[in-house]
């Protein structure tokens, strides 16, 4: 098969489509700005197209997103297919789905796990478990009956609805009382972001592309000892609201009401990054100092990684101490959008 060039994608774009597309995104070098195919803009030369798959591949190389075609808008928007996976997984969400009825439903179940996966953090397999345990623990939390909160989840067996249960909460069905955790994912210009809400606090806000969020699930499962499905709170909307302030320059500090889960040395961390100013860094040494322990950068550093809000416990904010950007769990394109972002809206 032969590979695609970007003088294949120039003909696209050339050929003026009339509707718009995300097939891919071109930047213009002349005006530093990058567009979605089907832009009624005027048509660059060839010369000056960078061509990015992605939006957030074109805002990491240092191009703004276009305001007639508003190409960011849609970054990490669940394709047509992942839409298809969930609207089955909603109408029959008891259903223990096999490959067999992946196929069944027109959709490679290869192409089900990977699109998944980039968009959730989540296998298929893996969505539609925590989907069905999840209703489950709703239905106990409502005074369900244990028999009928397993049936309804598309247990045949009591002992493996049982384990399965006390793998994911931390605790066995007869136990379960408290009303679940929400979550939810949104686009971002940097790519989707996921929630995890209840009626009155956001307990994370991470990346889909960090690694190990499934882990991260797990801790709060167990911890809480509630249940984290698919569905939306006030809170969501809360946050949400402001995420789109925030990408858009309009806010500097986020209000919505947070649930921190950490050690007591690490919220001391995470409070201290709350008080670094909007569109200022500083060392991790520095850190370290304001917390009360100079020598505890490696613990600083690790307590950032592990914050489990992202942006709102502004963990991008800590560099290097010689200048240079340091780590960053959501990748350091990221990180350093961020810091422009920030530095360039500053008040």
């Amino acid at each position: 098969m032969r590979t695609i060039t970007d003088d294949d994608r120039y003909a696209v774009l050339e050929a003026r489509p009339h509707s718009f597309s995300d097939e891919f995104f071109v930047g213009v070098k002349s005006t530093g700005i990058f567009c979605r195919i089907g832009c009624p803009a005027r048509l660059p030369k060839r010369d000056n197209c960078m061509f990015y798959d992605t939006a957030e591949q074109a805002l990491s190389a240092g191009f703004r997103a276009c305001k007639r075609c508003h190409p960011s808008s849609h970054a990490g928007e669940a394709s047509s297919t992942v839409k298809k996976l969930i609207t089955l997984i909603e109408n029959a969400p008891d259903k223990r789905w096999t490959e067999t009825d992946i196929k069944a439903a027109g959709i490679d179940p290869s192409t089900a796990r990977r699109q998944f996966k980039k968009r959730f953090g989540l296998t298929f397999a893996q969505y539609a478990r925590a989907r069905r345990l999840g209703a489950a623990a709703q239905n106990l939390a409502k005074g369900e009956s244990v028999i009928n909160a397993q049936l309804n989840a598309g247990y045949e067996s009591a002992s493996g609805f049982r384990k399965a249960f006390a793998d994911s909460f931390g605790s066995a069905p007869a136990n379960a009382s408290q009303t679940p955790l929400f979550i939810e994912w949104m686009s971002t210009p940097l790519g989707p972001l996921f929630t995890v809400c209840d009626e009155t606090h956001l307990y994370m806000l991470e990346f889909t592309t960090r690694k190990n969020i499934e882990r991260g699930f797990e801790k709060l499962r167990k911890v809480h000892k509630r249940a984290v499905i698919p569905g939306r709170t006030a809170i969501t909307d809360q946050i949400e609201a402001e995420l789109e302030a925030y990408f858009e320059g309009n806010l500097t500090r986020f209000k919505t009401p947070l649930f921190p889960t950490g050690t007591e040395f690490q919220n001391r961390v995470w409070k201290a990054l709350q008080d670094i100013p909007y569109g200022e860094s500083c060392a991790y040494s520095d850190l370290a100092i304001s917390v009360g322990n100079e020598k505890a950068v490696r613990a600083v550093a690790s307590s950032n990684a592990n914050n489990g809000l992202a942006l709102i416990i502004p963990c991008h904010r800590v560099i290097a101490k010689d200048g240079g950007l340091g780590g960053y769990a959501g990748g350091l394109e990221k990180k350093e959008w961020l810091l422009n972002h920030e530095k360039s809206n500053k008040p």
